[in-house]
């Protein structure tokens, strides 16, 4: 009896547990393709639906505009349509070509127009965004809306390491690696590679006024070999013939 309660006390201890750890495991999340900062990424958010009766029906991402992504575009997701705020700047920007931008996206809006994520559920929605910041902690505040109108504000930051109630979205940026300029080898490949070419240009005329050299010379020699063949009289041919005649 004693062990069955044991048990029992053990099981309902997990359930606690799995219980505690469910919220945890249901916020909304985003990965990012790449890390590097001052590169281009696409940013995946999972949205997990946590009530048991409502659906979510709208997601709204905070992009920053202190550090502003001069290229925003969004991923189609079947069911929902998409709007895309955009905000002047205080100090101008640049973008990926080097152009000078006034105004950047700082909000993005999906609405469900096909009844949305029901409850047991959850969807991804994708941007690709760029350049990212140099380095840092990116943050994406984001809201998410339901069905009843409730809202999930998915906005706290994390203070001496305690992990907020409902933590906002963020990617940790690494700087990117300086390229090192790549040293030339001693004496240069230019002056060897000329070198080389010379030679071989050099040692390339010389064979030939060899092999002209040596065409005109057995030239000469073939001609004074060929000397005219002498005919001879008519009478000695015939005593040739006469002898060769059995008698």
């Amino acid at each position: 009896m004693k062990h069955a309660r044991g048990i029992a006390v053990a099981v309902g201890a997990a359930a606690l547990v799995l219980g505690a750890a469910g919220p945890a495991a249901a916020h909304v999340t985003v990965t990012a393709s790449s890390t590097t900062g001052g590169g281009s990424a696409v940013l995946t958010f999972k949205v997990p639906v946590e009530s048991a009766t409502a659906h979510t029906v709208e997601l709204t991402v905070h992009l920053p505009s202190s550090t502003p992504l001069t290229s925003v575009l969004s991923e189609p997701v079947p069911g929902w349509r998409v709007q895309l705020a955009r905000t002047g700047l205080a100090t101008p920007a640049k973008d990926d070509d080097g152009g000078t931008v006034t105004s950047a996206v700082t909000a993005v809006t999906w609405t469900a127009t096909e009844g949305g994520l029901a409850p047991g559920q959850f969807g991804r929605f994708s941007l690709s965004v760029g350049p990212l910041p140099a380095s840092g902690t990116l943050y994406l505040p984001t809201v998410q809306r339901y069905s009843d109108g409730t809202e999930v504000d998915w906005v706290q930051q994390a203070q001496d390491g305690a992990e907020p109630e409902h933590p906002a979205p963020s990617v940790t940026i690494t700087r990117a690696a300086a390229s090192s300029p790549v040293a030339a080898s001693p004496g240069g490949s230019g002056g060897s590679g000329g070198s080389q070419g010379g030679w071989g240009v050099g040692l390339g005329v010389a064979g030939i006024v060899l092999a002209l050299g040596a065409g005109a010379a057995g030239g000469t020699a073939l001609s004074r070999g060929r000397r005219p063949a002498v005919a001879l009289p008519a009478a000695a041919t015939s005593s040739q013939d006469a002898e060769r005649t059995p008698s």
